[in-house]
């Protein structure tokens, strides 16, 4: 993050796409303070994804929210950001990123401000889901603006930088909320954890004013109602019912989404596809979805951050209920992965330009070693499970989650012209967090349902399973990539 990433303007970008005429506007480049800002503001919304984690035993006991409730309180944060991020980015596109930027992380200080001061659960519920919903204003800003105000090597660092800041802050958010909880800052206990985002946030705002260039698409498309409406009713209609079911029951309107949900995709791909043969400009359009490098990306998106984010749940889970370590040891616990995702994830700018795609098939590699380590670890010996013996293997995983989550922006975006910068990166973000929340709702959900029967140690080690699983559909999926990235 310390080289410049320019100070001359930017380029003439032009480029033509179904439903978007040529853009010729010239953005300003994203100088090395600039990125410093968007890379802030994209730190706190997914450090918020799963800092709450380690705090939920602490708000339970403060808030008497009980299980349902509880799973709220993490999930509508992760339902109203993953629902909401299209749409955030097509925002950004018609009225100017930064602009967008700017009112995103001002109410990102306001909705956290709300949750820290939250009287009771049910408040806390709705605070969480408006600052999701900033979130989702805010973040396709950042992937938007680097885009459209950085091109070739330039761009390439700044959206491998992106991707280390991602995994970082996911990891860091579970140390971090452990420790915040553990010192009850002022005799703020959990609150500190949303507090903590205020300064932050408003830090983000003035200097973004000064820091950060204005870019936006050089003719605004409308909003697309029909797409918003459908892409909305697809993501909860899935993560709803799974996210919820298992903690109210299984009710009958769990089912029922769920058997809705491949109706709506469908109709959300049928909406789309029209949108865009008659000229409109859909929310995500389908041509954008057949540049290869986006399509391959995604489907490594897929597998790559739902294991993370359910391999993060579990884990938590695990070490806090399984072996009754308090919060700041259970967060302690994962430092080794933060010290392998962020040493990979610093070698990996230079590794791809030497190796190319193939930085990813090592990653997915070492991932998998990883999370075998760990499996037999756990089987092993869950009577002397501890912090220190599952270092091995959750350090191996980091290196090699760096590996892979580093370049995946850098690959998803490399092809996406500018003009259309804010809807692929929101896209993208999209995918990001949905595949997140899947992960916390299929591989918690299992998690939480087998550990009655099987035991803790056997539950984890199936979770462990699955996830390596994914690691060898990433692997097969990485020797699709062209071996150079730009």
């Amino acid at each position: 993050m310390t080289q410049q990433l320019a100070v001359a303007p930017a380029p003439v970008r032009t480029a033509t796409t179904p439903g978007t005429a040529a853009t010729t506007a010239r953005t300003p480049s994203l100088g090395t303070a600039g990125l410093v800002t968007v890379l802030l503001g994209a730190f706190l919304p997914m450090l918020d994804f799963f800092i709450v984690n380690v705090a939920l035993p602490t708000i339970d006991h403060d808030l008497a929210a009980g299980p349902a409730v509880l799973e709220l309180v993490a999930a509508g944060y992760g339902i109203a950001f993953a629902v909401l991020l299209v749409l955030g980015g097509r925002l950004g596109d018609i009225f100017g990123r930064r602009r967008l930027f700017v009112a995103g992380a001002a109410a990102f200080a306001v909705t956290s401000l709300a949750c820290g001061l939250a009287p009771d659960a049910w408040s806390l519920v709705a605070a969480r889901a408006a600052q999701g919903a900033s979130a989702a204003l805010l973040i396709p800003q950042v992937l938007g603006t680097i885009t459209a105000a950085t091109d070739g090597a330039r761009r390439g660092r700044a959206l491998s930088i992106y991707g280390a800041v991602g995994g970082i802050s996911v990891v860091i958010g579970q140390v971090l909320g452990g420790m915040l909880v553990a010192a009850d800052v002022f005799g703020t206990g959990w609150r500190s954890v949303f507090l903590l985002n205020v300064p932050f946030a408003l830090l983000a705002v003035v200097l973004a004013v000064r820091y950060v260039p204005e870019s936006r698409a050089t003719q605004a498309a409308r909003v697309d109602v029909p797409g918003t409406v459908l892409l909305t009713a697809t993501l909860l209609s899935l993560l709803v019912p799974l996210m919820e079911g298992r903690a109210a029951g299984w009710p009958v309107w769990s089912w029922v989404l769920l058997a809705l949900f491949p109706f709506f995709a469908a109709a959300f791909a049928i909406v789309e596809r029209r949108a865009e043969q008659r000229g409109a400009t859909p929310l995500v359009p389908p041509t954008l979805l057949r540049i290869p490098e986006m399509r391959r990306g995604l489907g490594i998106a897929l597998p790559y951050f739902s294991g993370f984010g359910g391999f993060m749940f579990v884990i938590a889970v695990a070490l806090q209920q399984g072996l009754h370590l308090g919060p700041v040891a259970a967060g302690w616990a994962l430092v080794p992965m933060a010290v392998g995702y962020f040493t990979a994830s610093l070698s990996g700018p230079r590794l791809i330009g030497r190796y190319g795609s193939r930085v990813l098939t090592a990653g997915a590699v070492v991932q998998a070693t990883g999370l075998a380590t760990l499996a037999v670890t756990v089987l092993a010996d869950w009577a002397h499970f501890s912090p220190l013996r599952m270092a091995p293997g959750v350090a191996l995983a980091g290196i090699g989650q760096g590996l892979i989550g580093t370049p995946l922006f850098r690959v998803v975006l490399s092809k996406v012209p500018a003009a259309r910068a804010g809807v692929g990166s929101g896209v993208l973000a999209t995918g990001q967090q949905a595949s997140l929340a899947l992960g916390v709702a299929t591989l918690g959900t299992l998690y939480l349902s087998l550990s009655p029967s099987l035991g803790m140690d056997r539950a984890l080690a199936v979770c462990l399973g699955i996830q390596l699983l994914g690691s060898f559909t990433i692997l097969y999926l990485t020797t699709r990539l062209p071996r150079s990235i730009g």
